[in-house]
């Protein structure tokens, strides 16, 4: 018999998130600030990007008490777009990396452009670019046809791309890593098995 799997509070408390990655909650992504709240190590109103509604959404959920949102952590502010001012770009990469969701597409030293449907207004980009070519402009409002979430400015496909998107950047750097941390690894075995290798022919040379 097939097992239905049965999401977790923290799962629960993520899909109440709006997956704008911006970390202005204080917590890297929204997945660790959902998993903060489960734990009772983060409070419900820390997520100004969700604003009211995620904080009373997350109230019925968790059973706490709804509050204003911590004037700490931001203000609740339209939704707005990163643009890139193309002639002024120097393909540096910094703000690639810097993007949670992965929606800055360009090489290095070419132009970088930004994926305008996918950016979630983040704004993490802004002070990683050295040369102030990227800006803000207000989002184009939604489509009809598009599938609401409980978040006027995205739609449910954005907020489930910008998840998935951010899942798999997270996968792949920590990839990236495990093989760099190997390699090292790796290096540091054959230095030493030399190191050894040296010292014996050292020791049968007297």
């Amino acid at each position: 018999m097939t097992q239905i799997s049965h999401p977790s509070l923290i799962q629960k408390i993520d899909a109440l998130l709006p997956q704008t990655q911006c970390t202005q909650c204080d917590y890297p992504r929204c997945y660790d600030y959902a998993e903060a709240i489960a734990k009772d190590q983060a409070d419900i109103n820390q997520c100004p990007p969700g604003g009211d509604i995620t904080i009373y959404a997350l109230a019925e959920l968790t059973g706490k008490q709804a509050k204003p949102l911590n004037p700490e952590n931001g203000e609740h502010e339209p939704k707005l777009i990163a643009l890139i001012e193309e002639s002024a770009c120097i393909g540096c990469k910094l703000c690639i990396k810097a993007c949670p969701v992965d929606c800055i597409i360009g090489a290095g030293k070419r132009m970088h452009t930004i994926i305008q449907d996918e950016c979630t207004g983040c704004k993490l980009c802004i002070p990683a670019c050295p040369t102030d070519c990227i800006s803000l402009k207000p989002s184009p409002e939604l489509s009809a046809n598009a599938p609401p979430s409980r978040w006027l400015e995205f739609s449910q496909p954005q907020v489930d791309k910008a998840r998935r998107r951010t899942n798999q950047k997270i996968a792949r750097e920590t990839k990236k890593k495990a093989e760099q941390e190997k390699r090292r690894s790796i290096k540091k075995r054959d230095a030493l098995q030399q190191e050894i290798q040296a010292a014996l022919a050292r020791k049968r040379a007297t």
